[in-house]
């Protein structure tokens, strides 16, 4: 969340306590670590790989740029993209900006609201208004892989848990996914209920930070 990754963090030890919350980052970071050791693991030689990356907005040296500034403000998910593009990967332009800023203004607008009643009314405007863009954004993903996905070529995606891209490709696009999504979403909805569905989240859990066998 770049610039907002302070303000969340508080926010989230505010909601949760420090405990829980230190619990679920070290989740996270572990996750994370089991990408990076599976990304690591990927052959690469003779083969073209093209890296398709949640928010990238652009390819050539603007994504490399935007991929080393964000590896400078704490970012795990580029510094496996970084890795992959030292061995030959290439970085595409995945997404449109203008979609981009229109959700990230949004979201911003949320801690700024003033009033909890008007935090709640931005809440709940940005939920209606993103699940509209959200689709569209993943329509446009799914038809940058279509255009730019070569015969015999590799694909290699990074998406946040709430897109929904995979049926939305072409039918000859072999997909493996690496982790289930739906688990990482479920995980995700669960954390403000963790207390009572203390054996699900925990199982969760165990799966987000179980290494990947290669298939």
């Amino acid at each position: 969340m770049g610039s907002m990754a302070a303000e969340l963090t508080q926010k989230g030890i505010d909601e949760f306590g420090r405990e829980f919350w230190e619990t679920h980052v070290d989740t996270v970071n572990k996750y994370w670590e089991i990408i990076s050791q599976y990304c690591d693991t990927i052959g690469l030689g003779g083969k073209v790989v093209k890296i398709y990356q949640d928010g990238m907005v652009a390819d050539g040296e603007i994504a490399i740029k935007i991929m080393e500034d964000s590896i400078k403000a704490g970012s795990k998910n580029y510094e496996i993209i970084s890795r992959l593009v030292k061995r030959g990967a290439i970085i595409v332009q995945t997404e449109d900006i203008s979609m981009v800023k229109k959700e990230l203004e949004m979201l911003k607008l949320i801690p700024s609201s003033g009033p909890l009643i008007m935090k709640l009314i931005r809440i709940i405007r940005f939920k209606i208004s993103r699940s509209k863009l959200l689709n569209q954004r993943d329509e446009y993903i799914a038809g940058r892989i279509s255009a730019t996905l070569g015969p015999n070529e590799t694909g290699i995606i990074f998406l946040g848990a709430y897109h929904n891209i995979l049926d939305k490709l072409p039918k000859d696009i072999r997909i493996n996914e690496q982790k289930e999504i739906h688990k990482v979403r479920e995980y995700q909805k669960l954390l403000p209920f963790y207390a009572i569905k203390k054996q699900r989240f925990e199982e969760l859990s165990q799966y987000l930070i179980k290494p990947i066998v290669s298939k």
